[in-house]
Order: C-alpha cells, then structure tokens, then sequence
C-alpha cells in the first residue's frame, strides 16, 4: 500500500492565483486589442465621400471649376480606400497615402488662398478640424489594413 494515500493533500490554490491579472473593462465596451481602430473608423472613407458630395454641387453651382476637379479627385480616392480597405487588399496603403496627399494638398491651397478674416479663419478650422485629421486617419487605416494583409 501506497504511502501518498495516506498523506495529507496539500491545500488548493485560489484560482486568482493561477490567472494573471486582467485590466477591469468598462461595462458595455467591445474588447479590441490595443492599437487598433473602432469599428466606425473602417466606414469612414466611405462616410467622408458622401459627405462630400452637396460640397461639390455648391462648388459646381459657384462655377469653381479647379476646386470641383479637385474634390472629385478626393471623392474618387475615399471611394477607392473605402473599398480596398473592404477587401482588405494590401493596395490600401498607397491608396490611403494618395488621399492624405490630396487632402493635405486641399488644406493647404485653402488656408493660402483663402481672403482676409472670416474666410481664413473658415479656412483654418476646416483644416484642422477635417480635412488634417481625415488624411491622418486615413493613413492609419492604411497601415492598419497591410498589417492585416
């Protein structure tokens, strides 16, 4: 007859002692590794495209010829990012980089062309607050997406 039956078992460990410590969640919010983008940020191309389009029937209707052509190149490059990043083709990278140059092109031309007072300052906040901030983005779903390629 064995010995070890009749030794007493040690005592069981706690199970938060053998799990490591995971960061406390927020109740309601989807787990995503860190790093990565919100589910909304893939549509946004897409979003922003179609968003541009009454921009571009006031441009049209105001007969500005070289901004319409312009942002029917940035309409083409969103629709294109949009759907490449759909596919998750690695092409996307280059994509998302044409359209944060055209973008950053766009921002630029406005604030330096733009007049004195209320149109610099329209100029401006447009910048920083769209057309920056969608090119940087757009990149990141583009570093995003050959990553995951």
């Amino acid at each position: 007859m064995s010995t070890a039956v009749l030794s007493p078992r040690p005592a069981p460990r706690p199970r938060a002692a053998l799990a490591p410590a995971r960061p406390a969640r927020r109740a309601g919010s989807p787990a995503r590794p860190a790093g990565s983008l919100p589910a909304w940020a893939w549509r946004l191309p897409a979003v922003a495209a179609t968003a541009l389009l009454p921009w571009l029937v006031v441009l049209a209707v105001c007969h500005e010829t070289a901004w319409v052509a312009l942002d029917l190149g940035e309409l083409a490059a969103l629709l294109r990012l949009d759907a490449l990043l759909r596919r998750r083709s690695p092409a996307a990278l280059p994509a998302a980089c044409a359209v944060a140059v055209l973008l950053t092109g766009d921002a630029l031309a406005d604030v330096g062309t733009a007049g004195q007072g209320l149109p610099l300052l329209a100029a401006v906040v447009m910048a920083g607050c769209v057309e920056l901030p969608l090119a940087a983005l757009c990149l990141a779903l583009g570093r995003r997406s050959a990553a995951r390629a």
